[in-house]
């Protein structure tokens, strides 16, 4: 890259990032971060409470609820969304359910006329929300049955609702990926709880379809069981914890201890401000991203941080098989909280994580071997890597991804010549395979569309930009690594990414949309163009480090991450200044 800007000022703003960063460090010894608070995990904890009975949690969550409507009278996923149907109708519902209607009169008539504006009349509301999400029912089905529970819906209300095979739960968990359930694999708590709520207050007229569902309600109730962690929180997510709890209390079930373990949960997480993020924390992600972050920088980790990381990462790692989705050991989760499971992204990065951290030891070795033989077992037929579960491909957060593909490739590649050679073998063949994913996979615009992140203002909302930097940048890496690259396809994603600028040299992922110090970073350290490098450094120059809601969460729930502007523009950063222009 040949840049004319001022090497000092540079190394200046990579100074004042990576200190910021580093004071973010957790006296426990890693990166814990804050996720945006929630309108939509708020409203759906407050119905949840108030139907257990814990009356004097709801009022804080309501006004929380009041004071952060939008301009509109909506509400979006995070204070900076734009309002959208699900969100702003979870919260009506909520002043509904809690008989609050009078006392947030004003804030209620405002969200009945976005919503009537938004779809049409009431009547019209369910198909809405229907069509929102397709064939994919993981979070259209538990909308309207909280919209039916709250009374928001007519009459008929449950008529617009459709049930839920909870029975198919009682069957071998090995059966589910054949079974095409309509519902995401990560979402087989709602299967239950909501399925069997659908059949509680509205059962099939069909008499078999009746029959086997009583008959199988108790086995599926001990089953969410086994699938709860011992906090109560399912993935340490507000909403499906939520959403189970209401169920169950609607049932009469209110001292059922799964509801009781998921009422405890709400209760410990909720905000001093009244409000509920999504998830509870991020730590094993932030971490991972944040050790591979500075490591463009030598000897800003003291070897007392990089042996007190290496320890907590391998103690996060598991052990034994997961309840929730029969996962062999060897993974990761995205949090060190029991409610995680592990997953492709954050096992690919607590890898790379380890692999900057020092010369392995024997521990560590035998603990990569352990996290590259997991992320092989995951590797679809297609090449790619999903997140959960191999062989989920129906519903979009079971597909595979092109981020996530090229991120595992890294990892194999950062221990490929560490591993036993039974491994080696299989890695160089997995790569293989993988790289036919990546080439079929990108756009004719030479886009990759990413799973897990996305932009409000895109087509689709998608970020082609974030998809694409985030496997532009892998692709680099394993280049320079030695690995040959199709040189078609990285040129094609050079092409898109420097199309993507704004005009004052920022980058977003809508071409003509709010920039980001996230997108910014990433196209900067994925391309190395002067113009997002200076735009960067006039953002981090001007204290404009604000997060973005560009996080994408299940059921496509936007959030913000208070480290994701640090850690990238920290690693954007590290990398071209590594490269001595």
């Amino acid at each position: 890259m040949n840049v004319s800007l001022d090497p000092q000022r540079v190394d200046a703003a990579l100074k004042k990032v990576t200190q910021l960063l580093l004071s973010k460090l957790a006296s426990a010894g890693y990166w814990r971060g804050e996720l945006s608070s929630s309108a939509l995990s708020t409203a759906v904890a407050v119905i949840a409470l108030d139907r257990m009975g814990e009356k004097d949690l709801v009022m804080p969550g309501l006004r929380w609820l009041a004071e952060h409507a939008n301009a509109d009278g909506g509400w979006g996923d995070t204070v900076r969304s734009q309002s959208n149907l699900s969100t702003t109708a979870l919260v009506w519902a909520a002043f509904g359910a809690t008989n609050q209607d009078r006392q947030f009169g004003a804030a209620v008539e405002r969200a009945e006329k976005w919503l009537w504006k938004t779809v049409g009349s009431k009547e019209r509301l369910p198909e809405a929300i229907i069509a929102r999400y397709g064939k994919d029912r993981t979070f259209s089905v538990p909308i309207l049955v909280t919209l039916a529970l709250s009374g928001r819906l007519s009459s008929e209300g449950w008529s617009h609702v459709h049930p839920l095979p909870f029975e198919l739960a009682a069957l071998p968990q090995s059966w589910f990926g054949a079974l095409q359930l309509p519902v995401v694999s990560y979402a087989l708590p709602a299967l239950i709880a909501i399925g069997q709520t659908i059949h509680h207050h509205a059962p099939s007229r069909n008499p078999v379809a009746r029959l086997i569902r009583n008959r199988v309600k108790d086995r599926t109730l001990t089953r969410l069981g086994k699938l709860q962690p011992p906090n109560g929180g399912f993935l340490e997510a507000t909403p499906l914890t939520a959403f189970v709890t209401m169920s169950l209390a609607s049932m009469g079930h209110r001292e059922n201890p799964v509801a009781l373990r998921g009422g405890a949960f709400l209760k410990a997480s909720m905000r001093t401000d009244g409000s509920w993020p999504i998830d509870t924390n991020l730590a094993t992600w932030l971490t991972t991203l944040a050790i591979k972050a500075i490591s463009h920088q030598p000897g800003v980790l003291s070897e007392a941080q990089k042996a007190r990381l290496r320890a907590w990462l391998l103690n996060q790692q598991y052990q034994k098989t997961h309840p929730y989705t029969g996962a062999r050991p060897g993974g990761w989760a995205w949090t060190d909280l029991p409610g995680g499971v592990p997953d492709a992204d954050d096992t690919a990065g607590a890898l790379l994580a380890l692999a900057t951290l020092g010369k392995p030891d024997p521990e560590t070795v035998r603990a990569a071997e352990n996290g590259v033989n997991w992320l092989l077992n995951l590797q679809n037929r297609d090449g790619g890597m999903p997140t959960f579960c191999r062989g989920w491909g129906t519903l979009p957060f079971d597909r595979s991804a092109p981020e996530l593909t090229v991120h595992a490739m890294q990892a194999w590649m950062s221990w490929r010549t560490f591993v036993n050679p039974r491994l080696t073998k299989r890695i160089d063949a997995a790569m293989a395979r993988a790289q036919e994913f990546l080439a079929a996979s990108q756009r004719e615009d030479g886009a990759w569309i990413p799973l897990w992140f996305g932009n409000e203002h895109a087509a689709h909302q998608e970020n082609p930009l974030y998809g694409t930097a985030r496997t532009l940048i892998g692709i680099n890496e394993l280049q320079a690594s030695g690995l040959p690259i199709r040189d078609k396809i990285k040129e094609r994603a050079e092409i898109f990414l420097q199309k993507m600028q704004l005009s004052a040299g920022g980058r977003s992922g809508n071409s003509d949309g709010f920039e980001s110090v996230e997108e910014t970073s990433l196209a900067l350290e994925a391309l190395g163009n002067p113009n997002a490098l200076n735009r960067l450094l006039e953002m981090i120059e001007g204290d404009q480090l604000s997060p973005a809601p560009i996080g994408l969460y299940f059921a496509r729930l936007w959030y913000f991450e208070s480290l994701y502007p640090l850690i990238f523009a920290t690693s954007a950063l590290g990398r071209i200044a590594s490269q001595k222009f």
